[in-house]
């Protein structure tokens, strides 16, 4: 199995999965502390329409991805002011905009190229800027993450503390949106639409089985990820099928196996 990593293209794709792998559960934990996890899936379903309307016009197919997943990042935060209380009918609403503009696009027959691709990603298809991206992104926002950790985790918990405090939460709700829109239009060429979800919010989900506080959870969540990615990328080239879907299985996997363990410590104590 490790000889195949003699091979460029696993190289490439190794770098960018794990790459991925740290970013994820980054953006990933305070959306989970926040209760709206699904707006991972929201978001990664909302790239697809953007690479579908790139490719009508021939544009760069990320660039689109970027481009729509920040204006329907956008769109969730200006909502959040109609419907406070109610995230998951916002996430509702943007997501069957994001859905039917996709399928309206690609069944229209005016698509110039397969965005069919984006779906379940591919590790042939990665290039060095790929990695360069994702690298890039990555590396972004451990950076705004280090300088903004205590306003964002004070935003997650409580908006009206965070204003109180002094803390530019609208600033920091909107500079987050973008940045989660960035990575996923990063991280689509290889985990794909469909799975990119899991790996935003599942690891983070598996360390929260350890109830330890924010910072072990943060960094459990990241080794969590750069576990499933590995195992992923490594069945992936025994199997010969997408990493991105192989990942999400061992995530799943993974968590599960967490909680069972959890829970039966105490039965043999």
């Amino acid at each position: 199995m490790l000889e195949l990593f003699q091979f460029g293209f696993m190289q490439r794709a190794a770098a960018a999965i794990l790459a991925m792998a740290v970013l994820c559960p980054v953006i990933g934990i305070f959306f989970v502390l926040r209760r709206t996890s699904m707006i991972g899936d929201t978001l990664a379903h909302s790239s697809l329409a953007g690479v579908a309307t790139a490719l009508v016009f021939g544009a760069n197919p990320l660039a689109g991805a970027f481009l729509f997943t920040a204006l329907c990042g956008v769109l969730i935060e200006a909502m959040r002011g109609l419907f406070r209380e109610r995230t998951d009918l916002i996430l509702t609403v943007v997501l069957a905009l994001a859905v039917g503009t996709a399928v309206t696009l690609i069944t229209s027959g005016a698509v110039q190229g397969r965005a069919e691709n984006f779906l379940f990603g591919s590790v042939l298809t990665v290039t060095d800027d790929d990695i360069l991206m994702i690298g890039s992104i990555t590396a972004l926002a451990l950076l705004y993450l280090s300088l903004s950790i205590n306003e964002l985790i004070t935003i997650s918990f409580d908006e009206d503390s965070a204003r109180v405090a002094g803390i530019h939460v609208v600033f920091h709700r909107y500079a987050f949106a973008f940045l989660t829109a960035a990575a996923v239009a990063a991280a689509i060429p290889i985990a794909g639409v469909l799975v990119l979800s899991s790996m935003i919010a599942i690891p983070v989900a598996t360390a929260l089985q350890f109830k330890v506080g924010f910072r072990a959870t943060f960094w459990s969540a990241i080794g969590i990820s750069l576990f499933d990615a590995a195992a992923g990328l490594m069945l992936s080239a025994v199997v010969d099928a997408a990493p991105g879907g192989l990942t999400a299985l061992v995530s799943v996997g993974v968590l599960a196996l967490t909680a069972f363990w959890k829970r039966l410590i105490p039965i043999l104590r």
